[in-house]
């Protein structure tokens, strides 16, 4: 058995997606943590933006269960409004951004709507959020989410939040200048946009998992990056960034 569970791999393999002195969408659960393991580890000058009208340069000091929580509030580098914070991301200062969804298809467009389409439902969601703006106005998306068949579909019901539309160039089309998906993190993989169409493939199979598996889980004729690996496992760098984060084991 590893050391680690899916949970905290899915975790550290989020944090490596930030780079050092980014801003960051952190985004809700996964995330939040991500993002304290990060500024611990290889991003000690990143900077995260919380939906909830909250910067910061460093992780909270005690535990967080939402990001609006007290914790994230005592010490803020910014502590603002929804308003400001959504501006910085239209002005084109966020590098990064995280959501999750009910449904991703092949080209990385969200749903987090309706389940069944929109006319007839057959579940209705939570909605947008802010999850469309971040999809459309970071420099590039972070999605994390279960590898399911029925969550990872060729073609979503309900396009939320825009990845890359039809593929090719039909999200520059569209009118979106900047971003799309760089990364789909799931408890099994992560796949990344490949070729002209950006169509995502399989980058590196997750420790347990092989390829085969990958596929099988996948709701498209899922197809693999040249020289695509193992994910790396988490290190004991990470695992104690890890665990000084999440001191409680909730989100791990």
């Amino acid at each position: 058995m590893p050391a680690y569970s899916t949970q905290e791999l899915m975790i550290i393999a989020a944090a490596r997606e930030i780079r050092d002195g980014e801003v960051v969408f952190v985004g809700m659960r996964l995330p939040i943590t991500a993002f304290g393991v990060a500024r611990l580890t290889h991003a000690p000058n990143a900077v995260g933006l919380f939906e909830c009208g909250l910067a910061r340069h460093a992780p909270a000091q005690d535990m967080l269960y939402t990001m609006s929580d007290p914790p994230n509030q005592l010490g803020a580098a910014w502590a603002t409004g929804l308003t400001q914070v959504m501006g910085i991301l239209q002005g084109g200062w966020v590098h990064a951004g995280f959501i999750g969804g009910a449904e991703i298809d092949r080209f990385g467009n969200i749903n987090t709507s309706y389940i069944g389409g929109a006319e007839k439902p057959t579940v209705k969601l939570p909605g947008s959020g802010g999850a469309a703006d971040i999809a459309a106005m970071s420099h590039r998306l972070l999605a994390i989410m279960n590898h399911e068949p029925h969550r990872l579909v060729e073609r979503v019901g309900y396009v939320t939040s825009p990845g890359g539309l039809a593929g090719g160039g039909a999200r520059r089309a569209a009118g979106l200048r900047r971003g799309g998906v760089a990364a789909v993190i799931t408890d099994r993989a992560i796949l990344r946009p490949h070729g002209p169409q950006g169509e995502l493939h399989l980058a590196s199979f997750h420790p347990g998992h092989a390829p085969e598996e990958v596929r099988e889980k996948t709701g498209w004729s899922l197809r693999t990056i040249p020289g695509a690996t193992e994910t790396p496992p988490p290190t004991a760098e990470e695992m104690a960034a890890l665990h000084a984060i999440d001191r409680e084991g909730f989100w791990r």
